[in-house]
């Protein structure tokens, strides 16, 4: 009897269907959560992920009715060797990981790929309309409600007095108002030399002048140094 995968009836496909669309919520919903914590990962990465895995996955069911060969061992090899071409497409560029939605498409484009070559073309198609969608459309909504900024190292010393101390509290409100977010902070200060010294790691909005920012600071009182690198 003609295994069902080889006739690529209409409940086959549905059921491929299906298949992607919930694998594209999986991964909308998993991307949301990392971008509500400001994780480096982004939304469309783990689409593309997501939908890549689903295919292959559809393609794993698909491959055992073709006819005895080859087949499963070259489509083993392209899933294992497509790895190292995608690993070489993240950058690590100071305290920021760059790449990764590159590496996420590679893969896909692997998937796709085996699957056109395997007659799966349907699934394909709809994958690859998927992925360009959520590419364009998807990048104007991370942009709008999670902006992307640059993880910054932000020093700051202040010379203070037993009269005026730092105000913390102001000190992190005014990093804040300009559209720095605190990932991580750590503080230091020199009894002699009555210096705090103050390191932020933050997620910098995309700008180059932080010059608003340092005038903000020296109202205070105290500002000795600033500095912003990656």
């Amino acid at each position: 009897m003609e295994n069902i995968f080889l006739q690529l009836d209409y409940k086959f496909l549905l059921s491929c269907i299906l298949r992607i669309v919930l694998s594209f919520c999986a991964g909308s919903i998993l991307g949301l959560e990392r971008k509500f914590r400001q994780h480096i990962i982004g939304l469309r990465t783990l689409i593309l992920i997501s939908e890549a895995a689903t295919l292959l996955g559809i393609l794993s069911l698909y491959v055992p009715s073709l006819k005895p060969g080859d087949s499963e061992r070259i489509a083993a090899q392209v899933v294992s060797g497509i790895g190292f071409l995608g690993g070489g497409a993240i950058l690590k560029q100071g305290m920021n990981i760059r790449g990764l939605t590159t590496a996420a498409i590679i893969w896909a484009a692997a998937a796709i790929g085996l699957s056109i070559g395997m007659g799966l073309y349907i699934p394909a198609i709809l994958c690859v309309v998927v992925a360009v969608l959520s590419l364009i459309i998807l990048e104007r909504f991370e942009d709008k409600h999670f902006p992307r900024g640059r993880v910054k190292s932000l020093h700051i010393t202040f010379s203070v007095t037993p009269e005026k101390d730092l105000n913390m509290s102001e000190l992190k409100t005014t990093i804040e108002k300009h559209g720095f977010i605190i990932a991580d902070f750590n503080m230091s200060r020199i009894i002699a030399s009555n210096l705090v010294i103050l390191h932020y790691s933050v997620k910098a909005p995309k700008k180059d002048d932080f010059s608003a920012l340092v005038n903000e600071l020296g109202k205070l009182g105290g500002l000795a140094e600033f500095s912003i690198t990656d």
